[in-house]
Parts: structure tokens; C-alpha cells; sequence
């Protein structure tokens, strides 16, 4: 298993290509349904995969998590997968992936992995509002690959908040507060209903006017009128947002892309744009800034966000 992971480092070149590789696997049979999905995961959020080692009970916590193991003297929380996906299955998961995202590392117990795909974000749709339901909010895109097999890509956002001890609330006292940037406007986008709620509590915080888009693509569109908007009331699309903050996964553009857009496109001219993921290796930062990103801030610490928030903003109307 170690060989599906090796080449991970080569994997840099996908930036501004709208691409990403994906690894596939499953959790069981599902008793109910009689059926196995293939569900995803970034390759980037993967430290490595495993057969599922001794696992160490635990008191007080949810029940989807399993326990603790030992990882390089570090001890790393559990999860089964199936069992919080809400999948009833009799076999036991034999496979553990190990994944690193806003700076935790967590196991996640499957049934098997498959193997890893270069997939282009263009095929990675919004999930049907069904199929959101009846995932819970699960699920942030879909796919559909040559032989028919359905992929879902995991809100893992979403898991991190609800299976370990860090809430979705914002804690708004480690906010930084400035009177200067009070009703500046900032565009997000985020394909993840935790972090939208997150940066929308951020910025409420702050007193920033906010509007959002679930994906890049959508993003991209409304940004595109927003900048016909202006043009027809004779202003510059800098007067109407200040900051542009997007996530990097996101399906049918990435935010790699919308920054490419968006640097190359000489009506937002003047609009920083801040790059907020979980992704947060400095080899992702380097992807972000080779397509023009003007700053990077991992997930999720609204101290740290709230702060880079400002400071562009600020930065932004010393140069004005």
C-alpha cells in the first residue's frame, strides 16, 4: 500500500490545471441497501495507509469513533467510517487511511482502498440535493467515473468537527478587531457547510460584509457579474470587494483556477486573494502563490484568519 502513496511529492504540477487525484475506497456492503459505494478523498490530505493497527478504547467520545492508536508516539483518534456514514455493514474495516488536514492527523477506518485517480475538477459535480440528505451533508462533490461507478468526496471538514472535540462555533474573542476594516466587502467560496459557517461567524465578528459561492465555478460566475455590475454603475470591481478568500478543493473549479481567473483578468485588478485551506503543507502554499495567490492561511484558526483578513484589506487601502 505504501507504492499507491510514494510518488505523492510529484504530484505538484496539478496547480492551475484544475486537476486533482483522488483516493478511492469503500466501506462495506451496506446491510440496507444491498450496495458498496465508492466514496474519495484527496491524495494531498493522506500521510499514509495501513492495516488497521490495535486500537485503544477511549471514554466520552462519539460513537463513531473508535478509539486511539499510537502513531510515532503521537496518539491519533479513530474513525469508522462506515459507522458514521450511517452505513451498516457486518464486515470489519481491515484498512486504515491516515489523513493530515487542519493540522490534526486522524485515522479513518474503511473496508478497502482502490487505487488513486487523476480526475479533473470539471467532472466533480455539487451533489444532488437527495443525495445531500440522505448523507447528512456528507458528501461536497460527486463523480461519475468510465464503468458507471458513482465516487463521493467526503466533507472532511465536516467529520473533523463532528467526531473530535473542536466545535463549530467560532470562538469570537480570538477575532481581531479593527475599526478600519469595518463594512469592507469580502467573496468567499467553500465547498464545505462547516467551513462556510466558520468564515461567515469570522466575519461577522470583524463587521465585514460578506458574500459567498459554494464552488469555483460558482464563484468565478458571480465575480463575473459583479464586474458587469460595476462597469455599468462606473466603478472599479475593487470598490464593490475588497478580498477574495477561497478554499483549494472545491468541485467543478478548484481554487487554483479561480485565482488563475481571477489574476488574469484585468477588472479585478487590485484585489488580493487569500487562499484558506486545509491543505496546508508549504508545498501547497508554493502551488497557490505559482498562480498568482497574494496570501495563505491554513484551516481553521479564526485568530489567524481574522488577522490575514485585515491586514490585506489594510494593506490594500494604504495602496489605494
Amino acid at each position: 500500500m505504501s507504492d499507491l502513496l510514494k510518488n505523492i511529492d510529484a504530484r505538484t504540477k496539478l496547480a492551475g490545471t484544475n486537476k486533482l487525484e483522488i483516493l478511492l475506497f469503500t466501506l462495506g456492503l451496506d446491510q440496507r441497501s444491498g450496495r458498496r459505494e465508492t466514496f474519495g478523498i484527496n491524495v494531498f490530505k493522506v500521510r499514509e495507509v495501513m492495516r488497521t493497527p490495535e486500537i485503544t478504547q477511549a471514554p466520552d467520545m462519539p460513537s463513531s469513533v473508535e478509539g486511539m492508536v499510537s502513531l510515532r508516539g503521537s496518539l491519533v483518534p479513530v474513525i469508522d467510517l462506515a459507522r458514521y456514514a450511517g452505513i451498516q455493514t457486518e464486515s470489519r474495516p481491515e484498512i486504515m487511511i491516515v489523513s493530515e488536514y487542519n493540522g490534526h492527523t486522524q485515522g479513518f477506518l474503511v473496508e478497502a482502498v482502490d487505487t488513486i485517480l487523476r480526475l479533473d475538477w470539471s467532472v466533480m459535480r455539487v451533489p444532488p440535493d437527495m443525495l445531500t440528505m440522505q448523507m447528512g451533508g456528507l458528501v461536497t462533490a460527486v463523480t461519475e467515473l468510465d464503468n458507471g461507478k458513482l465516487v463521493m468526496m467526503l466533507d472532511v471538514e465536516k467529520v473533523l468537527a463532528e467526531t473530535t472535540q473542536h466545535s463549530n462555533r467560532v470562538d469570537t474573542s480570538t477575532v481581531v478587531q479593527n475599526q478600519k476594516v469595518i463594512n469592507k466587502t469580502v467573496f468567499f467560496a467553500d465547498d464545505s457547510l462547516v467551513a462556510r459557517s466558520q468564515i461567515e461567524q469570522t466575519l461577522d465578528a470583524m463587521n465585514i460584509r460578506h458574500l459567498h459561492a459554494i464552488n469555483g465555478k460558482r464563484a468565478w460566475e458571480e465575480l463575473l457579474l459583479i464586474a458587469q455590475s460595476a462597469e455599468i454603475q462606473g466603478l472599479m470591481v475593487k470598490d464593490m470587494i475588497q478580498l477574495v478568500l477561497t478554499d483549494v478543493e472545491m468541485p467543478e473549479m478548484d481554487g487554483y483556477m479561480l485565482t488563475k481567473q481571477i489574476k488574469s483578468d484585468p477588472r479585478f485588478v487590485g484585489i488580493p486573494v487569500l487562499m484558506h485551506s486545509s491543505l496546508s503543507g508549504l508545498s501547497n502554499q508554493k502551488l497557490g502563490q505559482s498562480v498568482g495567490v497574494d496570501g495563505y492561511v491554513a484551516k481553521f484558526e479564526p485568530h489567524k484568519l481574522s488577522q490575514s483578513i485585515a491586514n490585506f484589506l489594510l494593506r490594500n487601502e494604504s495602496t489605494n
